[in-house]
This record gives structure tokens, C-alpha cells and sequence, in this order.
């Protein structure tokens, strides 16, 4: 130890603390070595005179970027603050430190209260301008080394997705293989529920109705298990937020998609605090590539899609009406000839029930007199009469495609069912070989696998009675 090591007796009645830090979850996880010679930090500053040695690994798996809130380093600038600390010791800068206002800081604090910076290549005295400097340049590099590695990370990763290759987490229905890269997920219950969507998206043209007619038919859809692994999936009643999902993602068009959301970044009690998944409109997106992989679908139809869904939303200007129930035939579908503002439907009777159109947006928004208003029965008899007549030259065809559509519906009901059953049936058998190969004197595992066998027999005597009733 040099002249220039040894520490004051002042400095050693305070109490050294050892900053023990990694970025992230992974780290602590895998990078042991990292974690202990951190640890061993605490012989060096027994080694260099301490008898009173404080460990701060609070921040364990918390990043020094400055975005996210460290509770072990603001314990230890209060104790700074408070004349307790004699020393800080740390692995290097870049344990204390990844941005040079919270480094300063430290190092401003150090020199004011006379305590010392210690790393593995010697002891530090930020009252001296040498020592000053030589840490000061050593936050700096950290900090610059952070920066270089997170865009040469974010380069590499770009370039990647250009090319298509980058194993970016896919939608349920797809999957990444081990030799051939993506493709379709082979399991054909999953793919048959992702192709009805889209089915009865082109026959209904609403995700509403698809919604509805799904739930009446009781179809199920998968829902991953595992995480973003996507191998094993819980089949549950499909909701109205599984239908949009698989209507609005241009993946299962074929199209690989990189960039679609962005982070953004405010300022909270002086910290950077930074939010994900921010949608940014499709012409900013940073790849995409058609014909990428085998789609459920093509662009075109997807593009079609999208264009429906717009129009289907209810309030838009410029937008597709909807009629909203009701007895009147052309609720929503009439303007004033006056003001060109859309047509409201009331109720009139006793009881109500003859509907009436009338312009009163005028009235209710401005005070003034209404444009014009009429009952509806005639009009919705006479557009009724003109319906008719333009299509009874189609009446045969009409008919006949309508029963065509009906038994394709009736056999994609009946495919799905056939589906469900062929599961039930294989889970039903796997319980059961399960159980037979079970010790029977084992209770602990006997036990349950005979709970999972009576219920797998319940679901597969359940499935052919829906089965039945289908078919009749």
C-alpha cells in the first residue's frame, strides 16, 4: 500500500459501504461470478483499515441508466449527506453509476464530507483535482460505453429485421421452428378457429357479429399457457378482443412487421420514466415485408379488412351508420335535404312504436326550428316494395346461395366440433395412460392423476352430445 492509499484515522472511524449492483434479473440470475467478487469487496476494505463495513445490494437487478428509481443508491447519498460514510466502495464506476448527473452528484457529495472512492485499481480523494479528473473520466467512459453498446445492439437488431430473420414474438397460430424458421402452427384445432374469423368476417362484415355468432355456436379459442413460448394453450370462450386481434394484425397476412409501437419519455419528479407500446400510424413502421411467410390470408383482403372495421365505427364523420336496432328499415341511412345532416329515429304512439324521421339537430344543438320531419311506415313500405322488385329476377339464385351458405356454415360448425372432440378424446387417453403407468401406491401423484382422469372423462362424454345436437 503507497503513501497515497493510506487513509486518514478519520476517515476509518466512519463506516465503508460495499455498493453491490446488477442491471437486470437475468444478471443475478446467471452472472454469479459478477455478484461475488462484488461481494469480496468487503475484505478489501477490511484490508484497507475499516472495522465498521455497511453492504447496500438493494439495487440488485436495477438498471444505473437513470430511467428507473434505485433505493440502495439513495440510501447510501443519504448516509453521504449525513457524515456517516468513510469510504464507497464499488467494482467500478459503472456499479454506481451509468449517466454522469447521478455519478457527479455522488462524487460532488464525496468531496464535501472528505470520504474516498475505492475500486479495484486503487483509493480516490474527489478533493483532489487529479482524483477529480480520473474519476470524472471514468464516469464519463461508462457512460459512453453504455451508449455505444445500446446502438450498436439496437443496429444489430434493425439490420436483422430487414432481412426478416429476427425471432420477434409472433401471434397465436404461428410458430418458430428449430430447422425451418416460422411457419403455421401444426396444430389444426388452432388454425381452424384463426380461419373461421376471417370466414365470418367475409360473410357477417362486423367483428361484433362474428363476436356474437362464435359465442352462439360455443367456439372456443386458444389461450397460451406458457407465456410468449406459445406451445401449450388453455381453450377458453373466445372473446370480442380475440376477434380484433386476429382481424387488425397484418402477420396473419403474411406481412413481417418491425417498429409498429414506440416508447415515450416524460419527466417525473426528475427522472426519465419511459413508456412502451405507444402505436405509431403504419406508414411510420420501420419493416415491412409482404409475402414473408404463409398468411391465413392475402394483403388485399386484410387491407379490405381494415377499411370495414373503419367503417363499421359508429360515430365517425363520414362514416357508415348503423342502424342500432329498432323497427325503422332506414335508421341511420337518410340525410336532411336542407342541412345535409343525418336523419334521428324517435318513437311515437301509445304505445310507442310507429318510428318518425325527423332533422332536429338544429333544434337541440342551436335553438332553431326543426327542417323537416315525416312518419316512417310509408317510406320503409315503399323502399321495402322496391327491394323486393329488383330482386325477384334473383329470387332462385338468391335462394339457393343462401342454403349454399348455410351448409358451409353448418360444416365449419360441425369441423370445429370434430376438432374438439379429437382433443377431448386425446386428453381423455393421455390422463389414462398416465394413470395406468402410475405407481398406485404412490398417493401423491395417484391422487391427482385420478382427479385429471374423471375430468378429462367428463369433457370427452360432454363433447358427442354437442356433437348430436349439432348435427341434428
Amino acid at each position: 500500500m503507497t503513501d497515497a492509499d493510506l487513509l486518514p484515522e478519520a476517515v476509518l472511524k466512519r463506516k465503508a459501504v460495499v455498493y453491490v449492483r446488477q442491471s437486470s434479473q437475468t444478471q443475478v440470475e446467471t452472472n454469479l461470478e459478477s455478484q461475488r467478487r462484488q461481494y469480496e469487496l468487503v475484505d478489501l476494505a477490511r484490508s484497507r483499515g475499516f472495522r465498521e463495513i455497511e453492504v447496500i445490494d438493494d439495487d440488485l437487478g436495477r438498471s444505473a441508466s437513470g430511467t428507473v428509481a434505485r433505493p440502495g443508491f439513495e440510501r447510501l447519498v443519504a448516509w453521504l449527506c449525513a457524515g456517516e460514510v468513510g469510504a464507497v466502495l464499488c467494482f467500478d464506476a459503472s456499479r454506481l453509476a451509468r449517466n454522469g448527473r447521478d455519478w457527479h452528484h455522488l462524487l460532488e457529495l464525496c468531496g464535501l464530507v472528505e470520504a474516498r472512492v475505492i475500486d479495484l485499481d486503487g483509493v480516490y480523494d474527489p478533493c483532489r483535482p487529479n482524483d477529480r479528473l480520473l474519476l470524472g473520466m471514468k464516469g464519463s467512459i461508462s457512460e459512453f460505453e453504455l451508449g455505444v453498446m445500446r446502438a450498436r445492439m439496437l443496429d444489430a437488431v434493425r439490420a436483422k429485421a430487414r432481412r426478416g430473420e429476427l425471432r420477434i414474438s409472433v401471434p397465436v397460430g404461428y410458430t418458430w421452428h428449430r430447422e425451418v424458421g416460422l411457419g403455421l402452427d401444426p396444430d389444426v384445432r388452432l388454425q381452424e378457429a384463426i380461419r373461421l374469423i376471417f370466414s365470418r368476417f367475409r360473410e357477417l362484415g362486423s367483428a361484433r357479429q362474428v363476436f356474437l355468432s362464435m359465442t352462439a355456436e360455443q367456439i372456443h379459442f386458444p389461450r397460451p399457457s406458457d407465456g410468449k413460448r406459445l406451445v401449450s394453450f388453455d381453450w377458453t370462450p373466445i372473446r370480442y378482443r380475440n376477434v380484433i386481434a386476429v382481424l387488425k394484425n397484418p402477420f396473419y397476412a403474411g406481412v413481417y412487421c418491425y417498429g409498429k409501437s414506440e416508447k415515450q419519455t416524460e419527466i417525473v419528479d426528475g427522472r426519465a420514466h419511459k413508456t412502451y407500446g405507444h402505436h405509431r400510424p403504419m406508414e411510420e413502421w420501420e419493416v415491412v415485408l409482404k409475402d414473408h411467410h404463409e398468411g391465413y390470408i392475402d394483403w388485399a383482403e386484410y387491407e379490405r379488412n381494415q377499411k370495414q372495421l373503419a367503417a363499421n365505427a359508429y360515430g365517425k364523420v363520414g362514416g357508415a351508420k348503423s342502424g342500432r336496432g329498432g323497427k325503422a328499415l332506414l335508421a341511420g341511412l337518410l340525410t336532411c335535404g336542407r342541412c345535409g345532416r343525418g336523419l334521428a329515429v324517435v318513437y311515437v304512439g301509445n304505445p310507442p312504436g310507429r318510428p318518425v324521421y325527423r332533422c332536429d339537430r338544429p333544434n337541440l344543438q342551436l335553438g332553431r326550428q326543426r327542417c323537416l320531419g315525416f312518419g316512417g311506415p310509408r317510406v320503409d313500405a315503399a323502399i321495402a316494395r322496391e327491394l323486393l322488385r329488383a330482386v325477384e329476377p334473383l329470387a332462385i339464385e338468391a335462394a339457393l346461395e343462401a342454403e349454399r351458405m348455410h351448409m358451409e356454415s353448418h360444416k365449419e360448425q360441425q369441423r370445429i366440433i370434430e376438432l374438439d372432440l379429437q382433443q377431448a378424446r386425446y386428453e381423455a387417453s393421455l390422463a389414462e395412460r398416465r394413470y395406468a403407468a402410475c405407481d398406485p401406491d404412490n398417493r401423491l401423484i395417484a391422487a391427482q392423476l385420478e382427479k385429471e382422469l374423471g375430468a378429462c372423462t367428463a369433457s370427452r362424454g360432454s363433447v358427442p352430445n354437442k356433437f348430436v345436437k349439432v348435427s341434428i
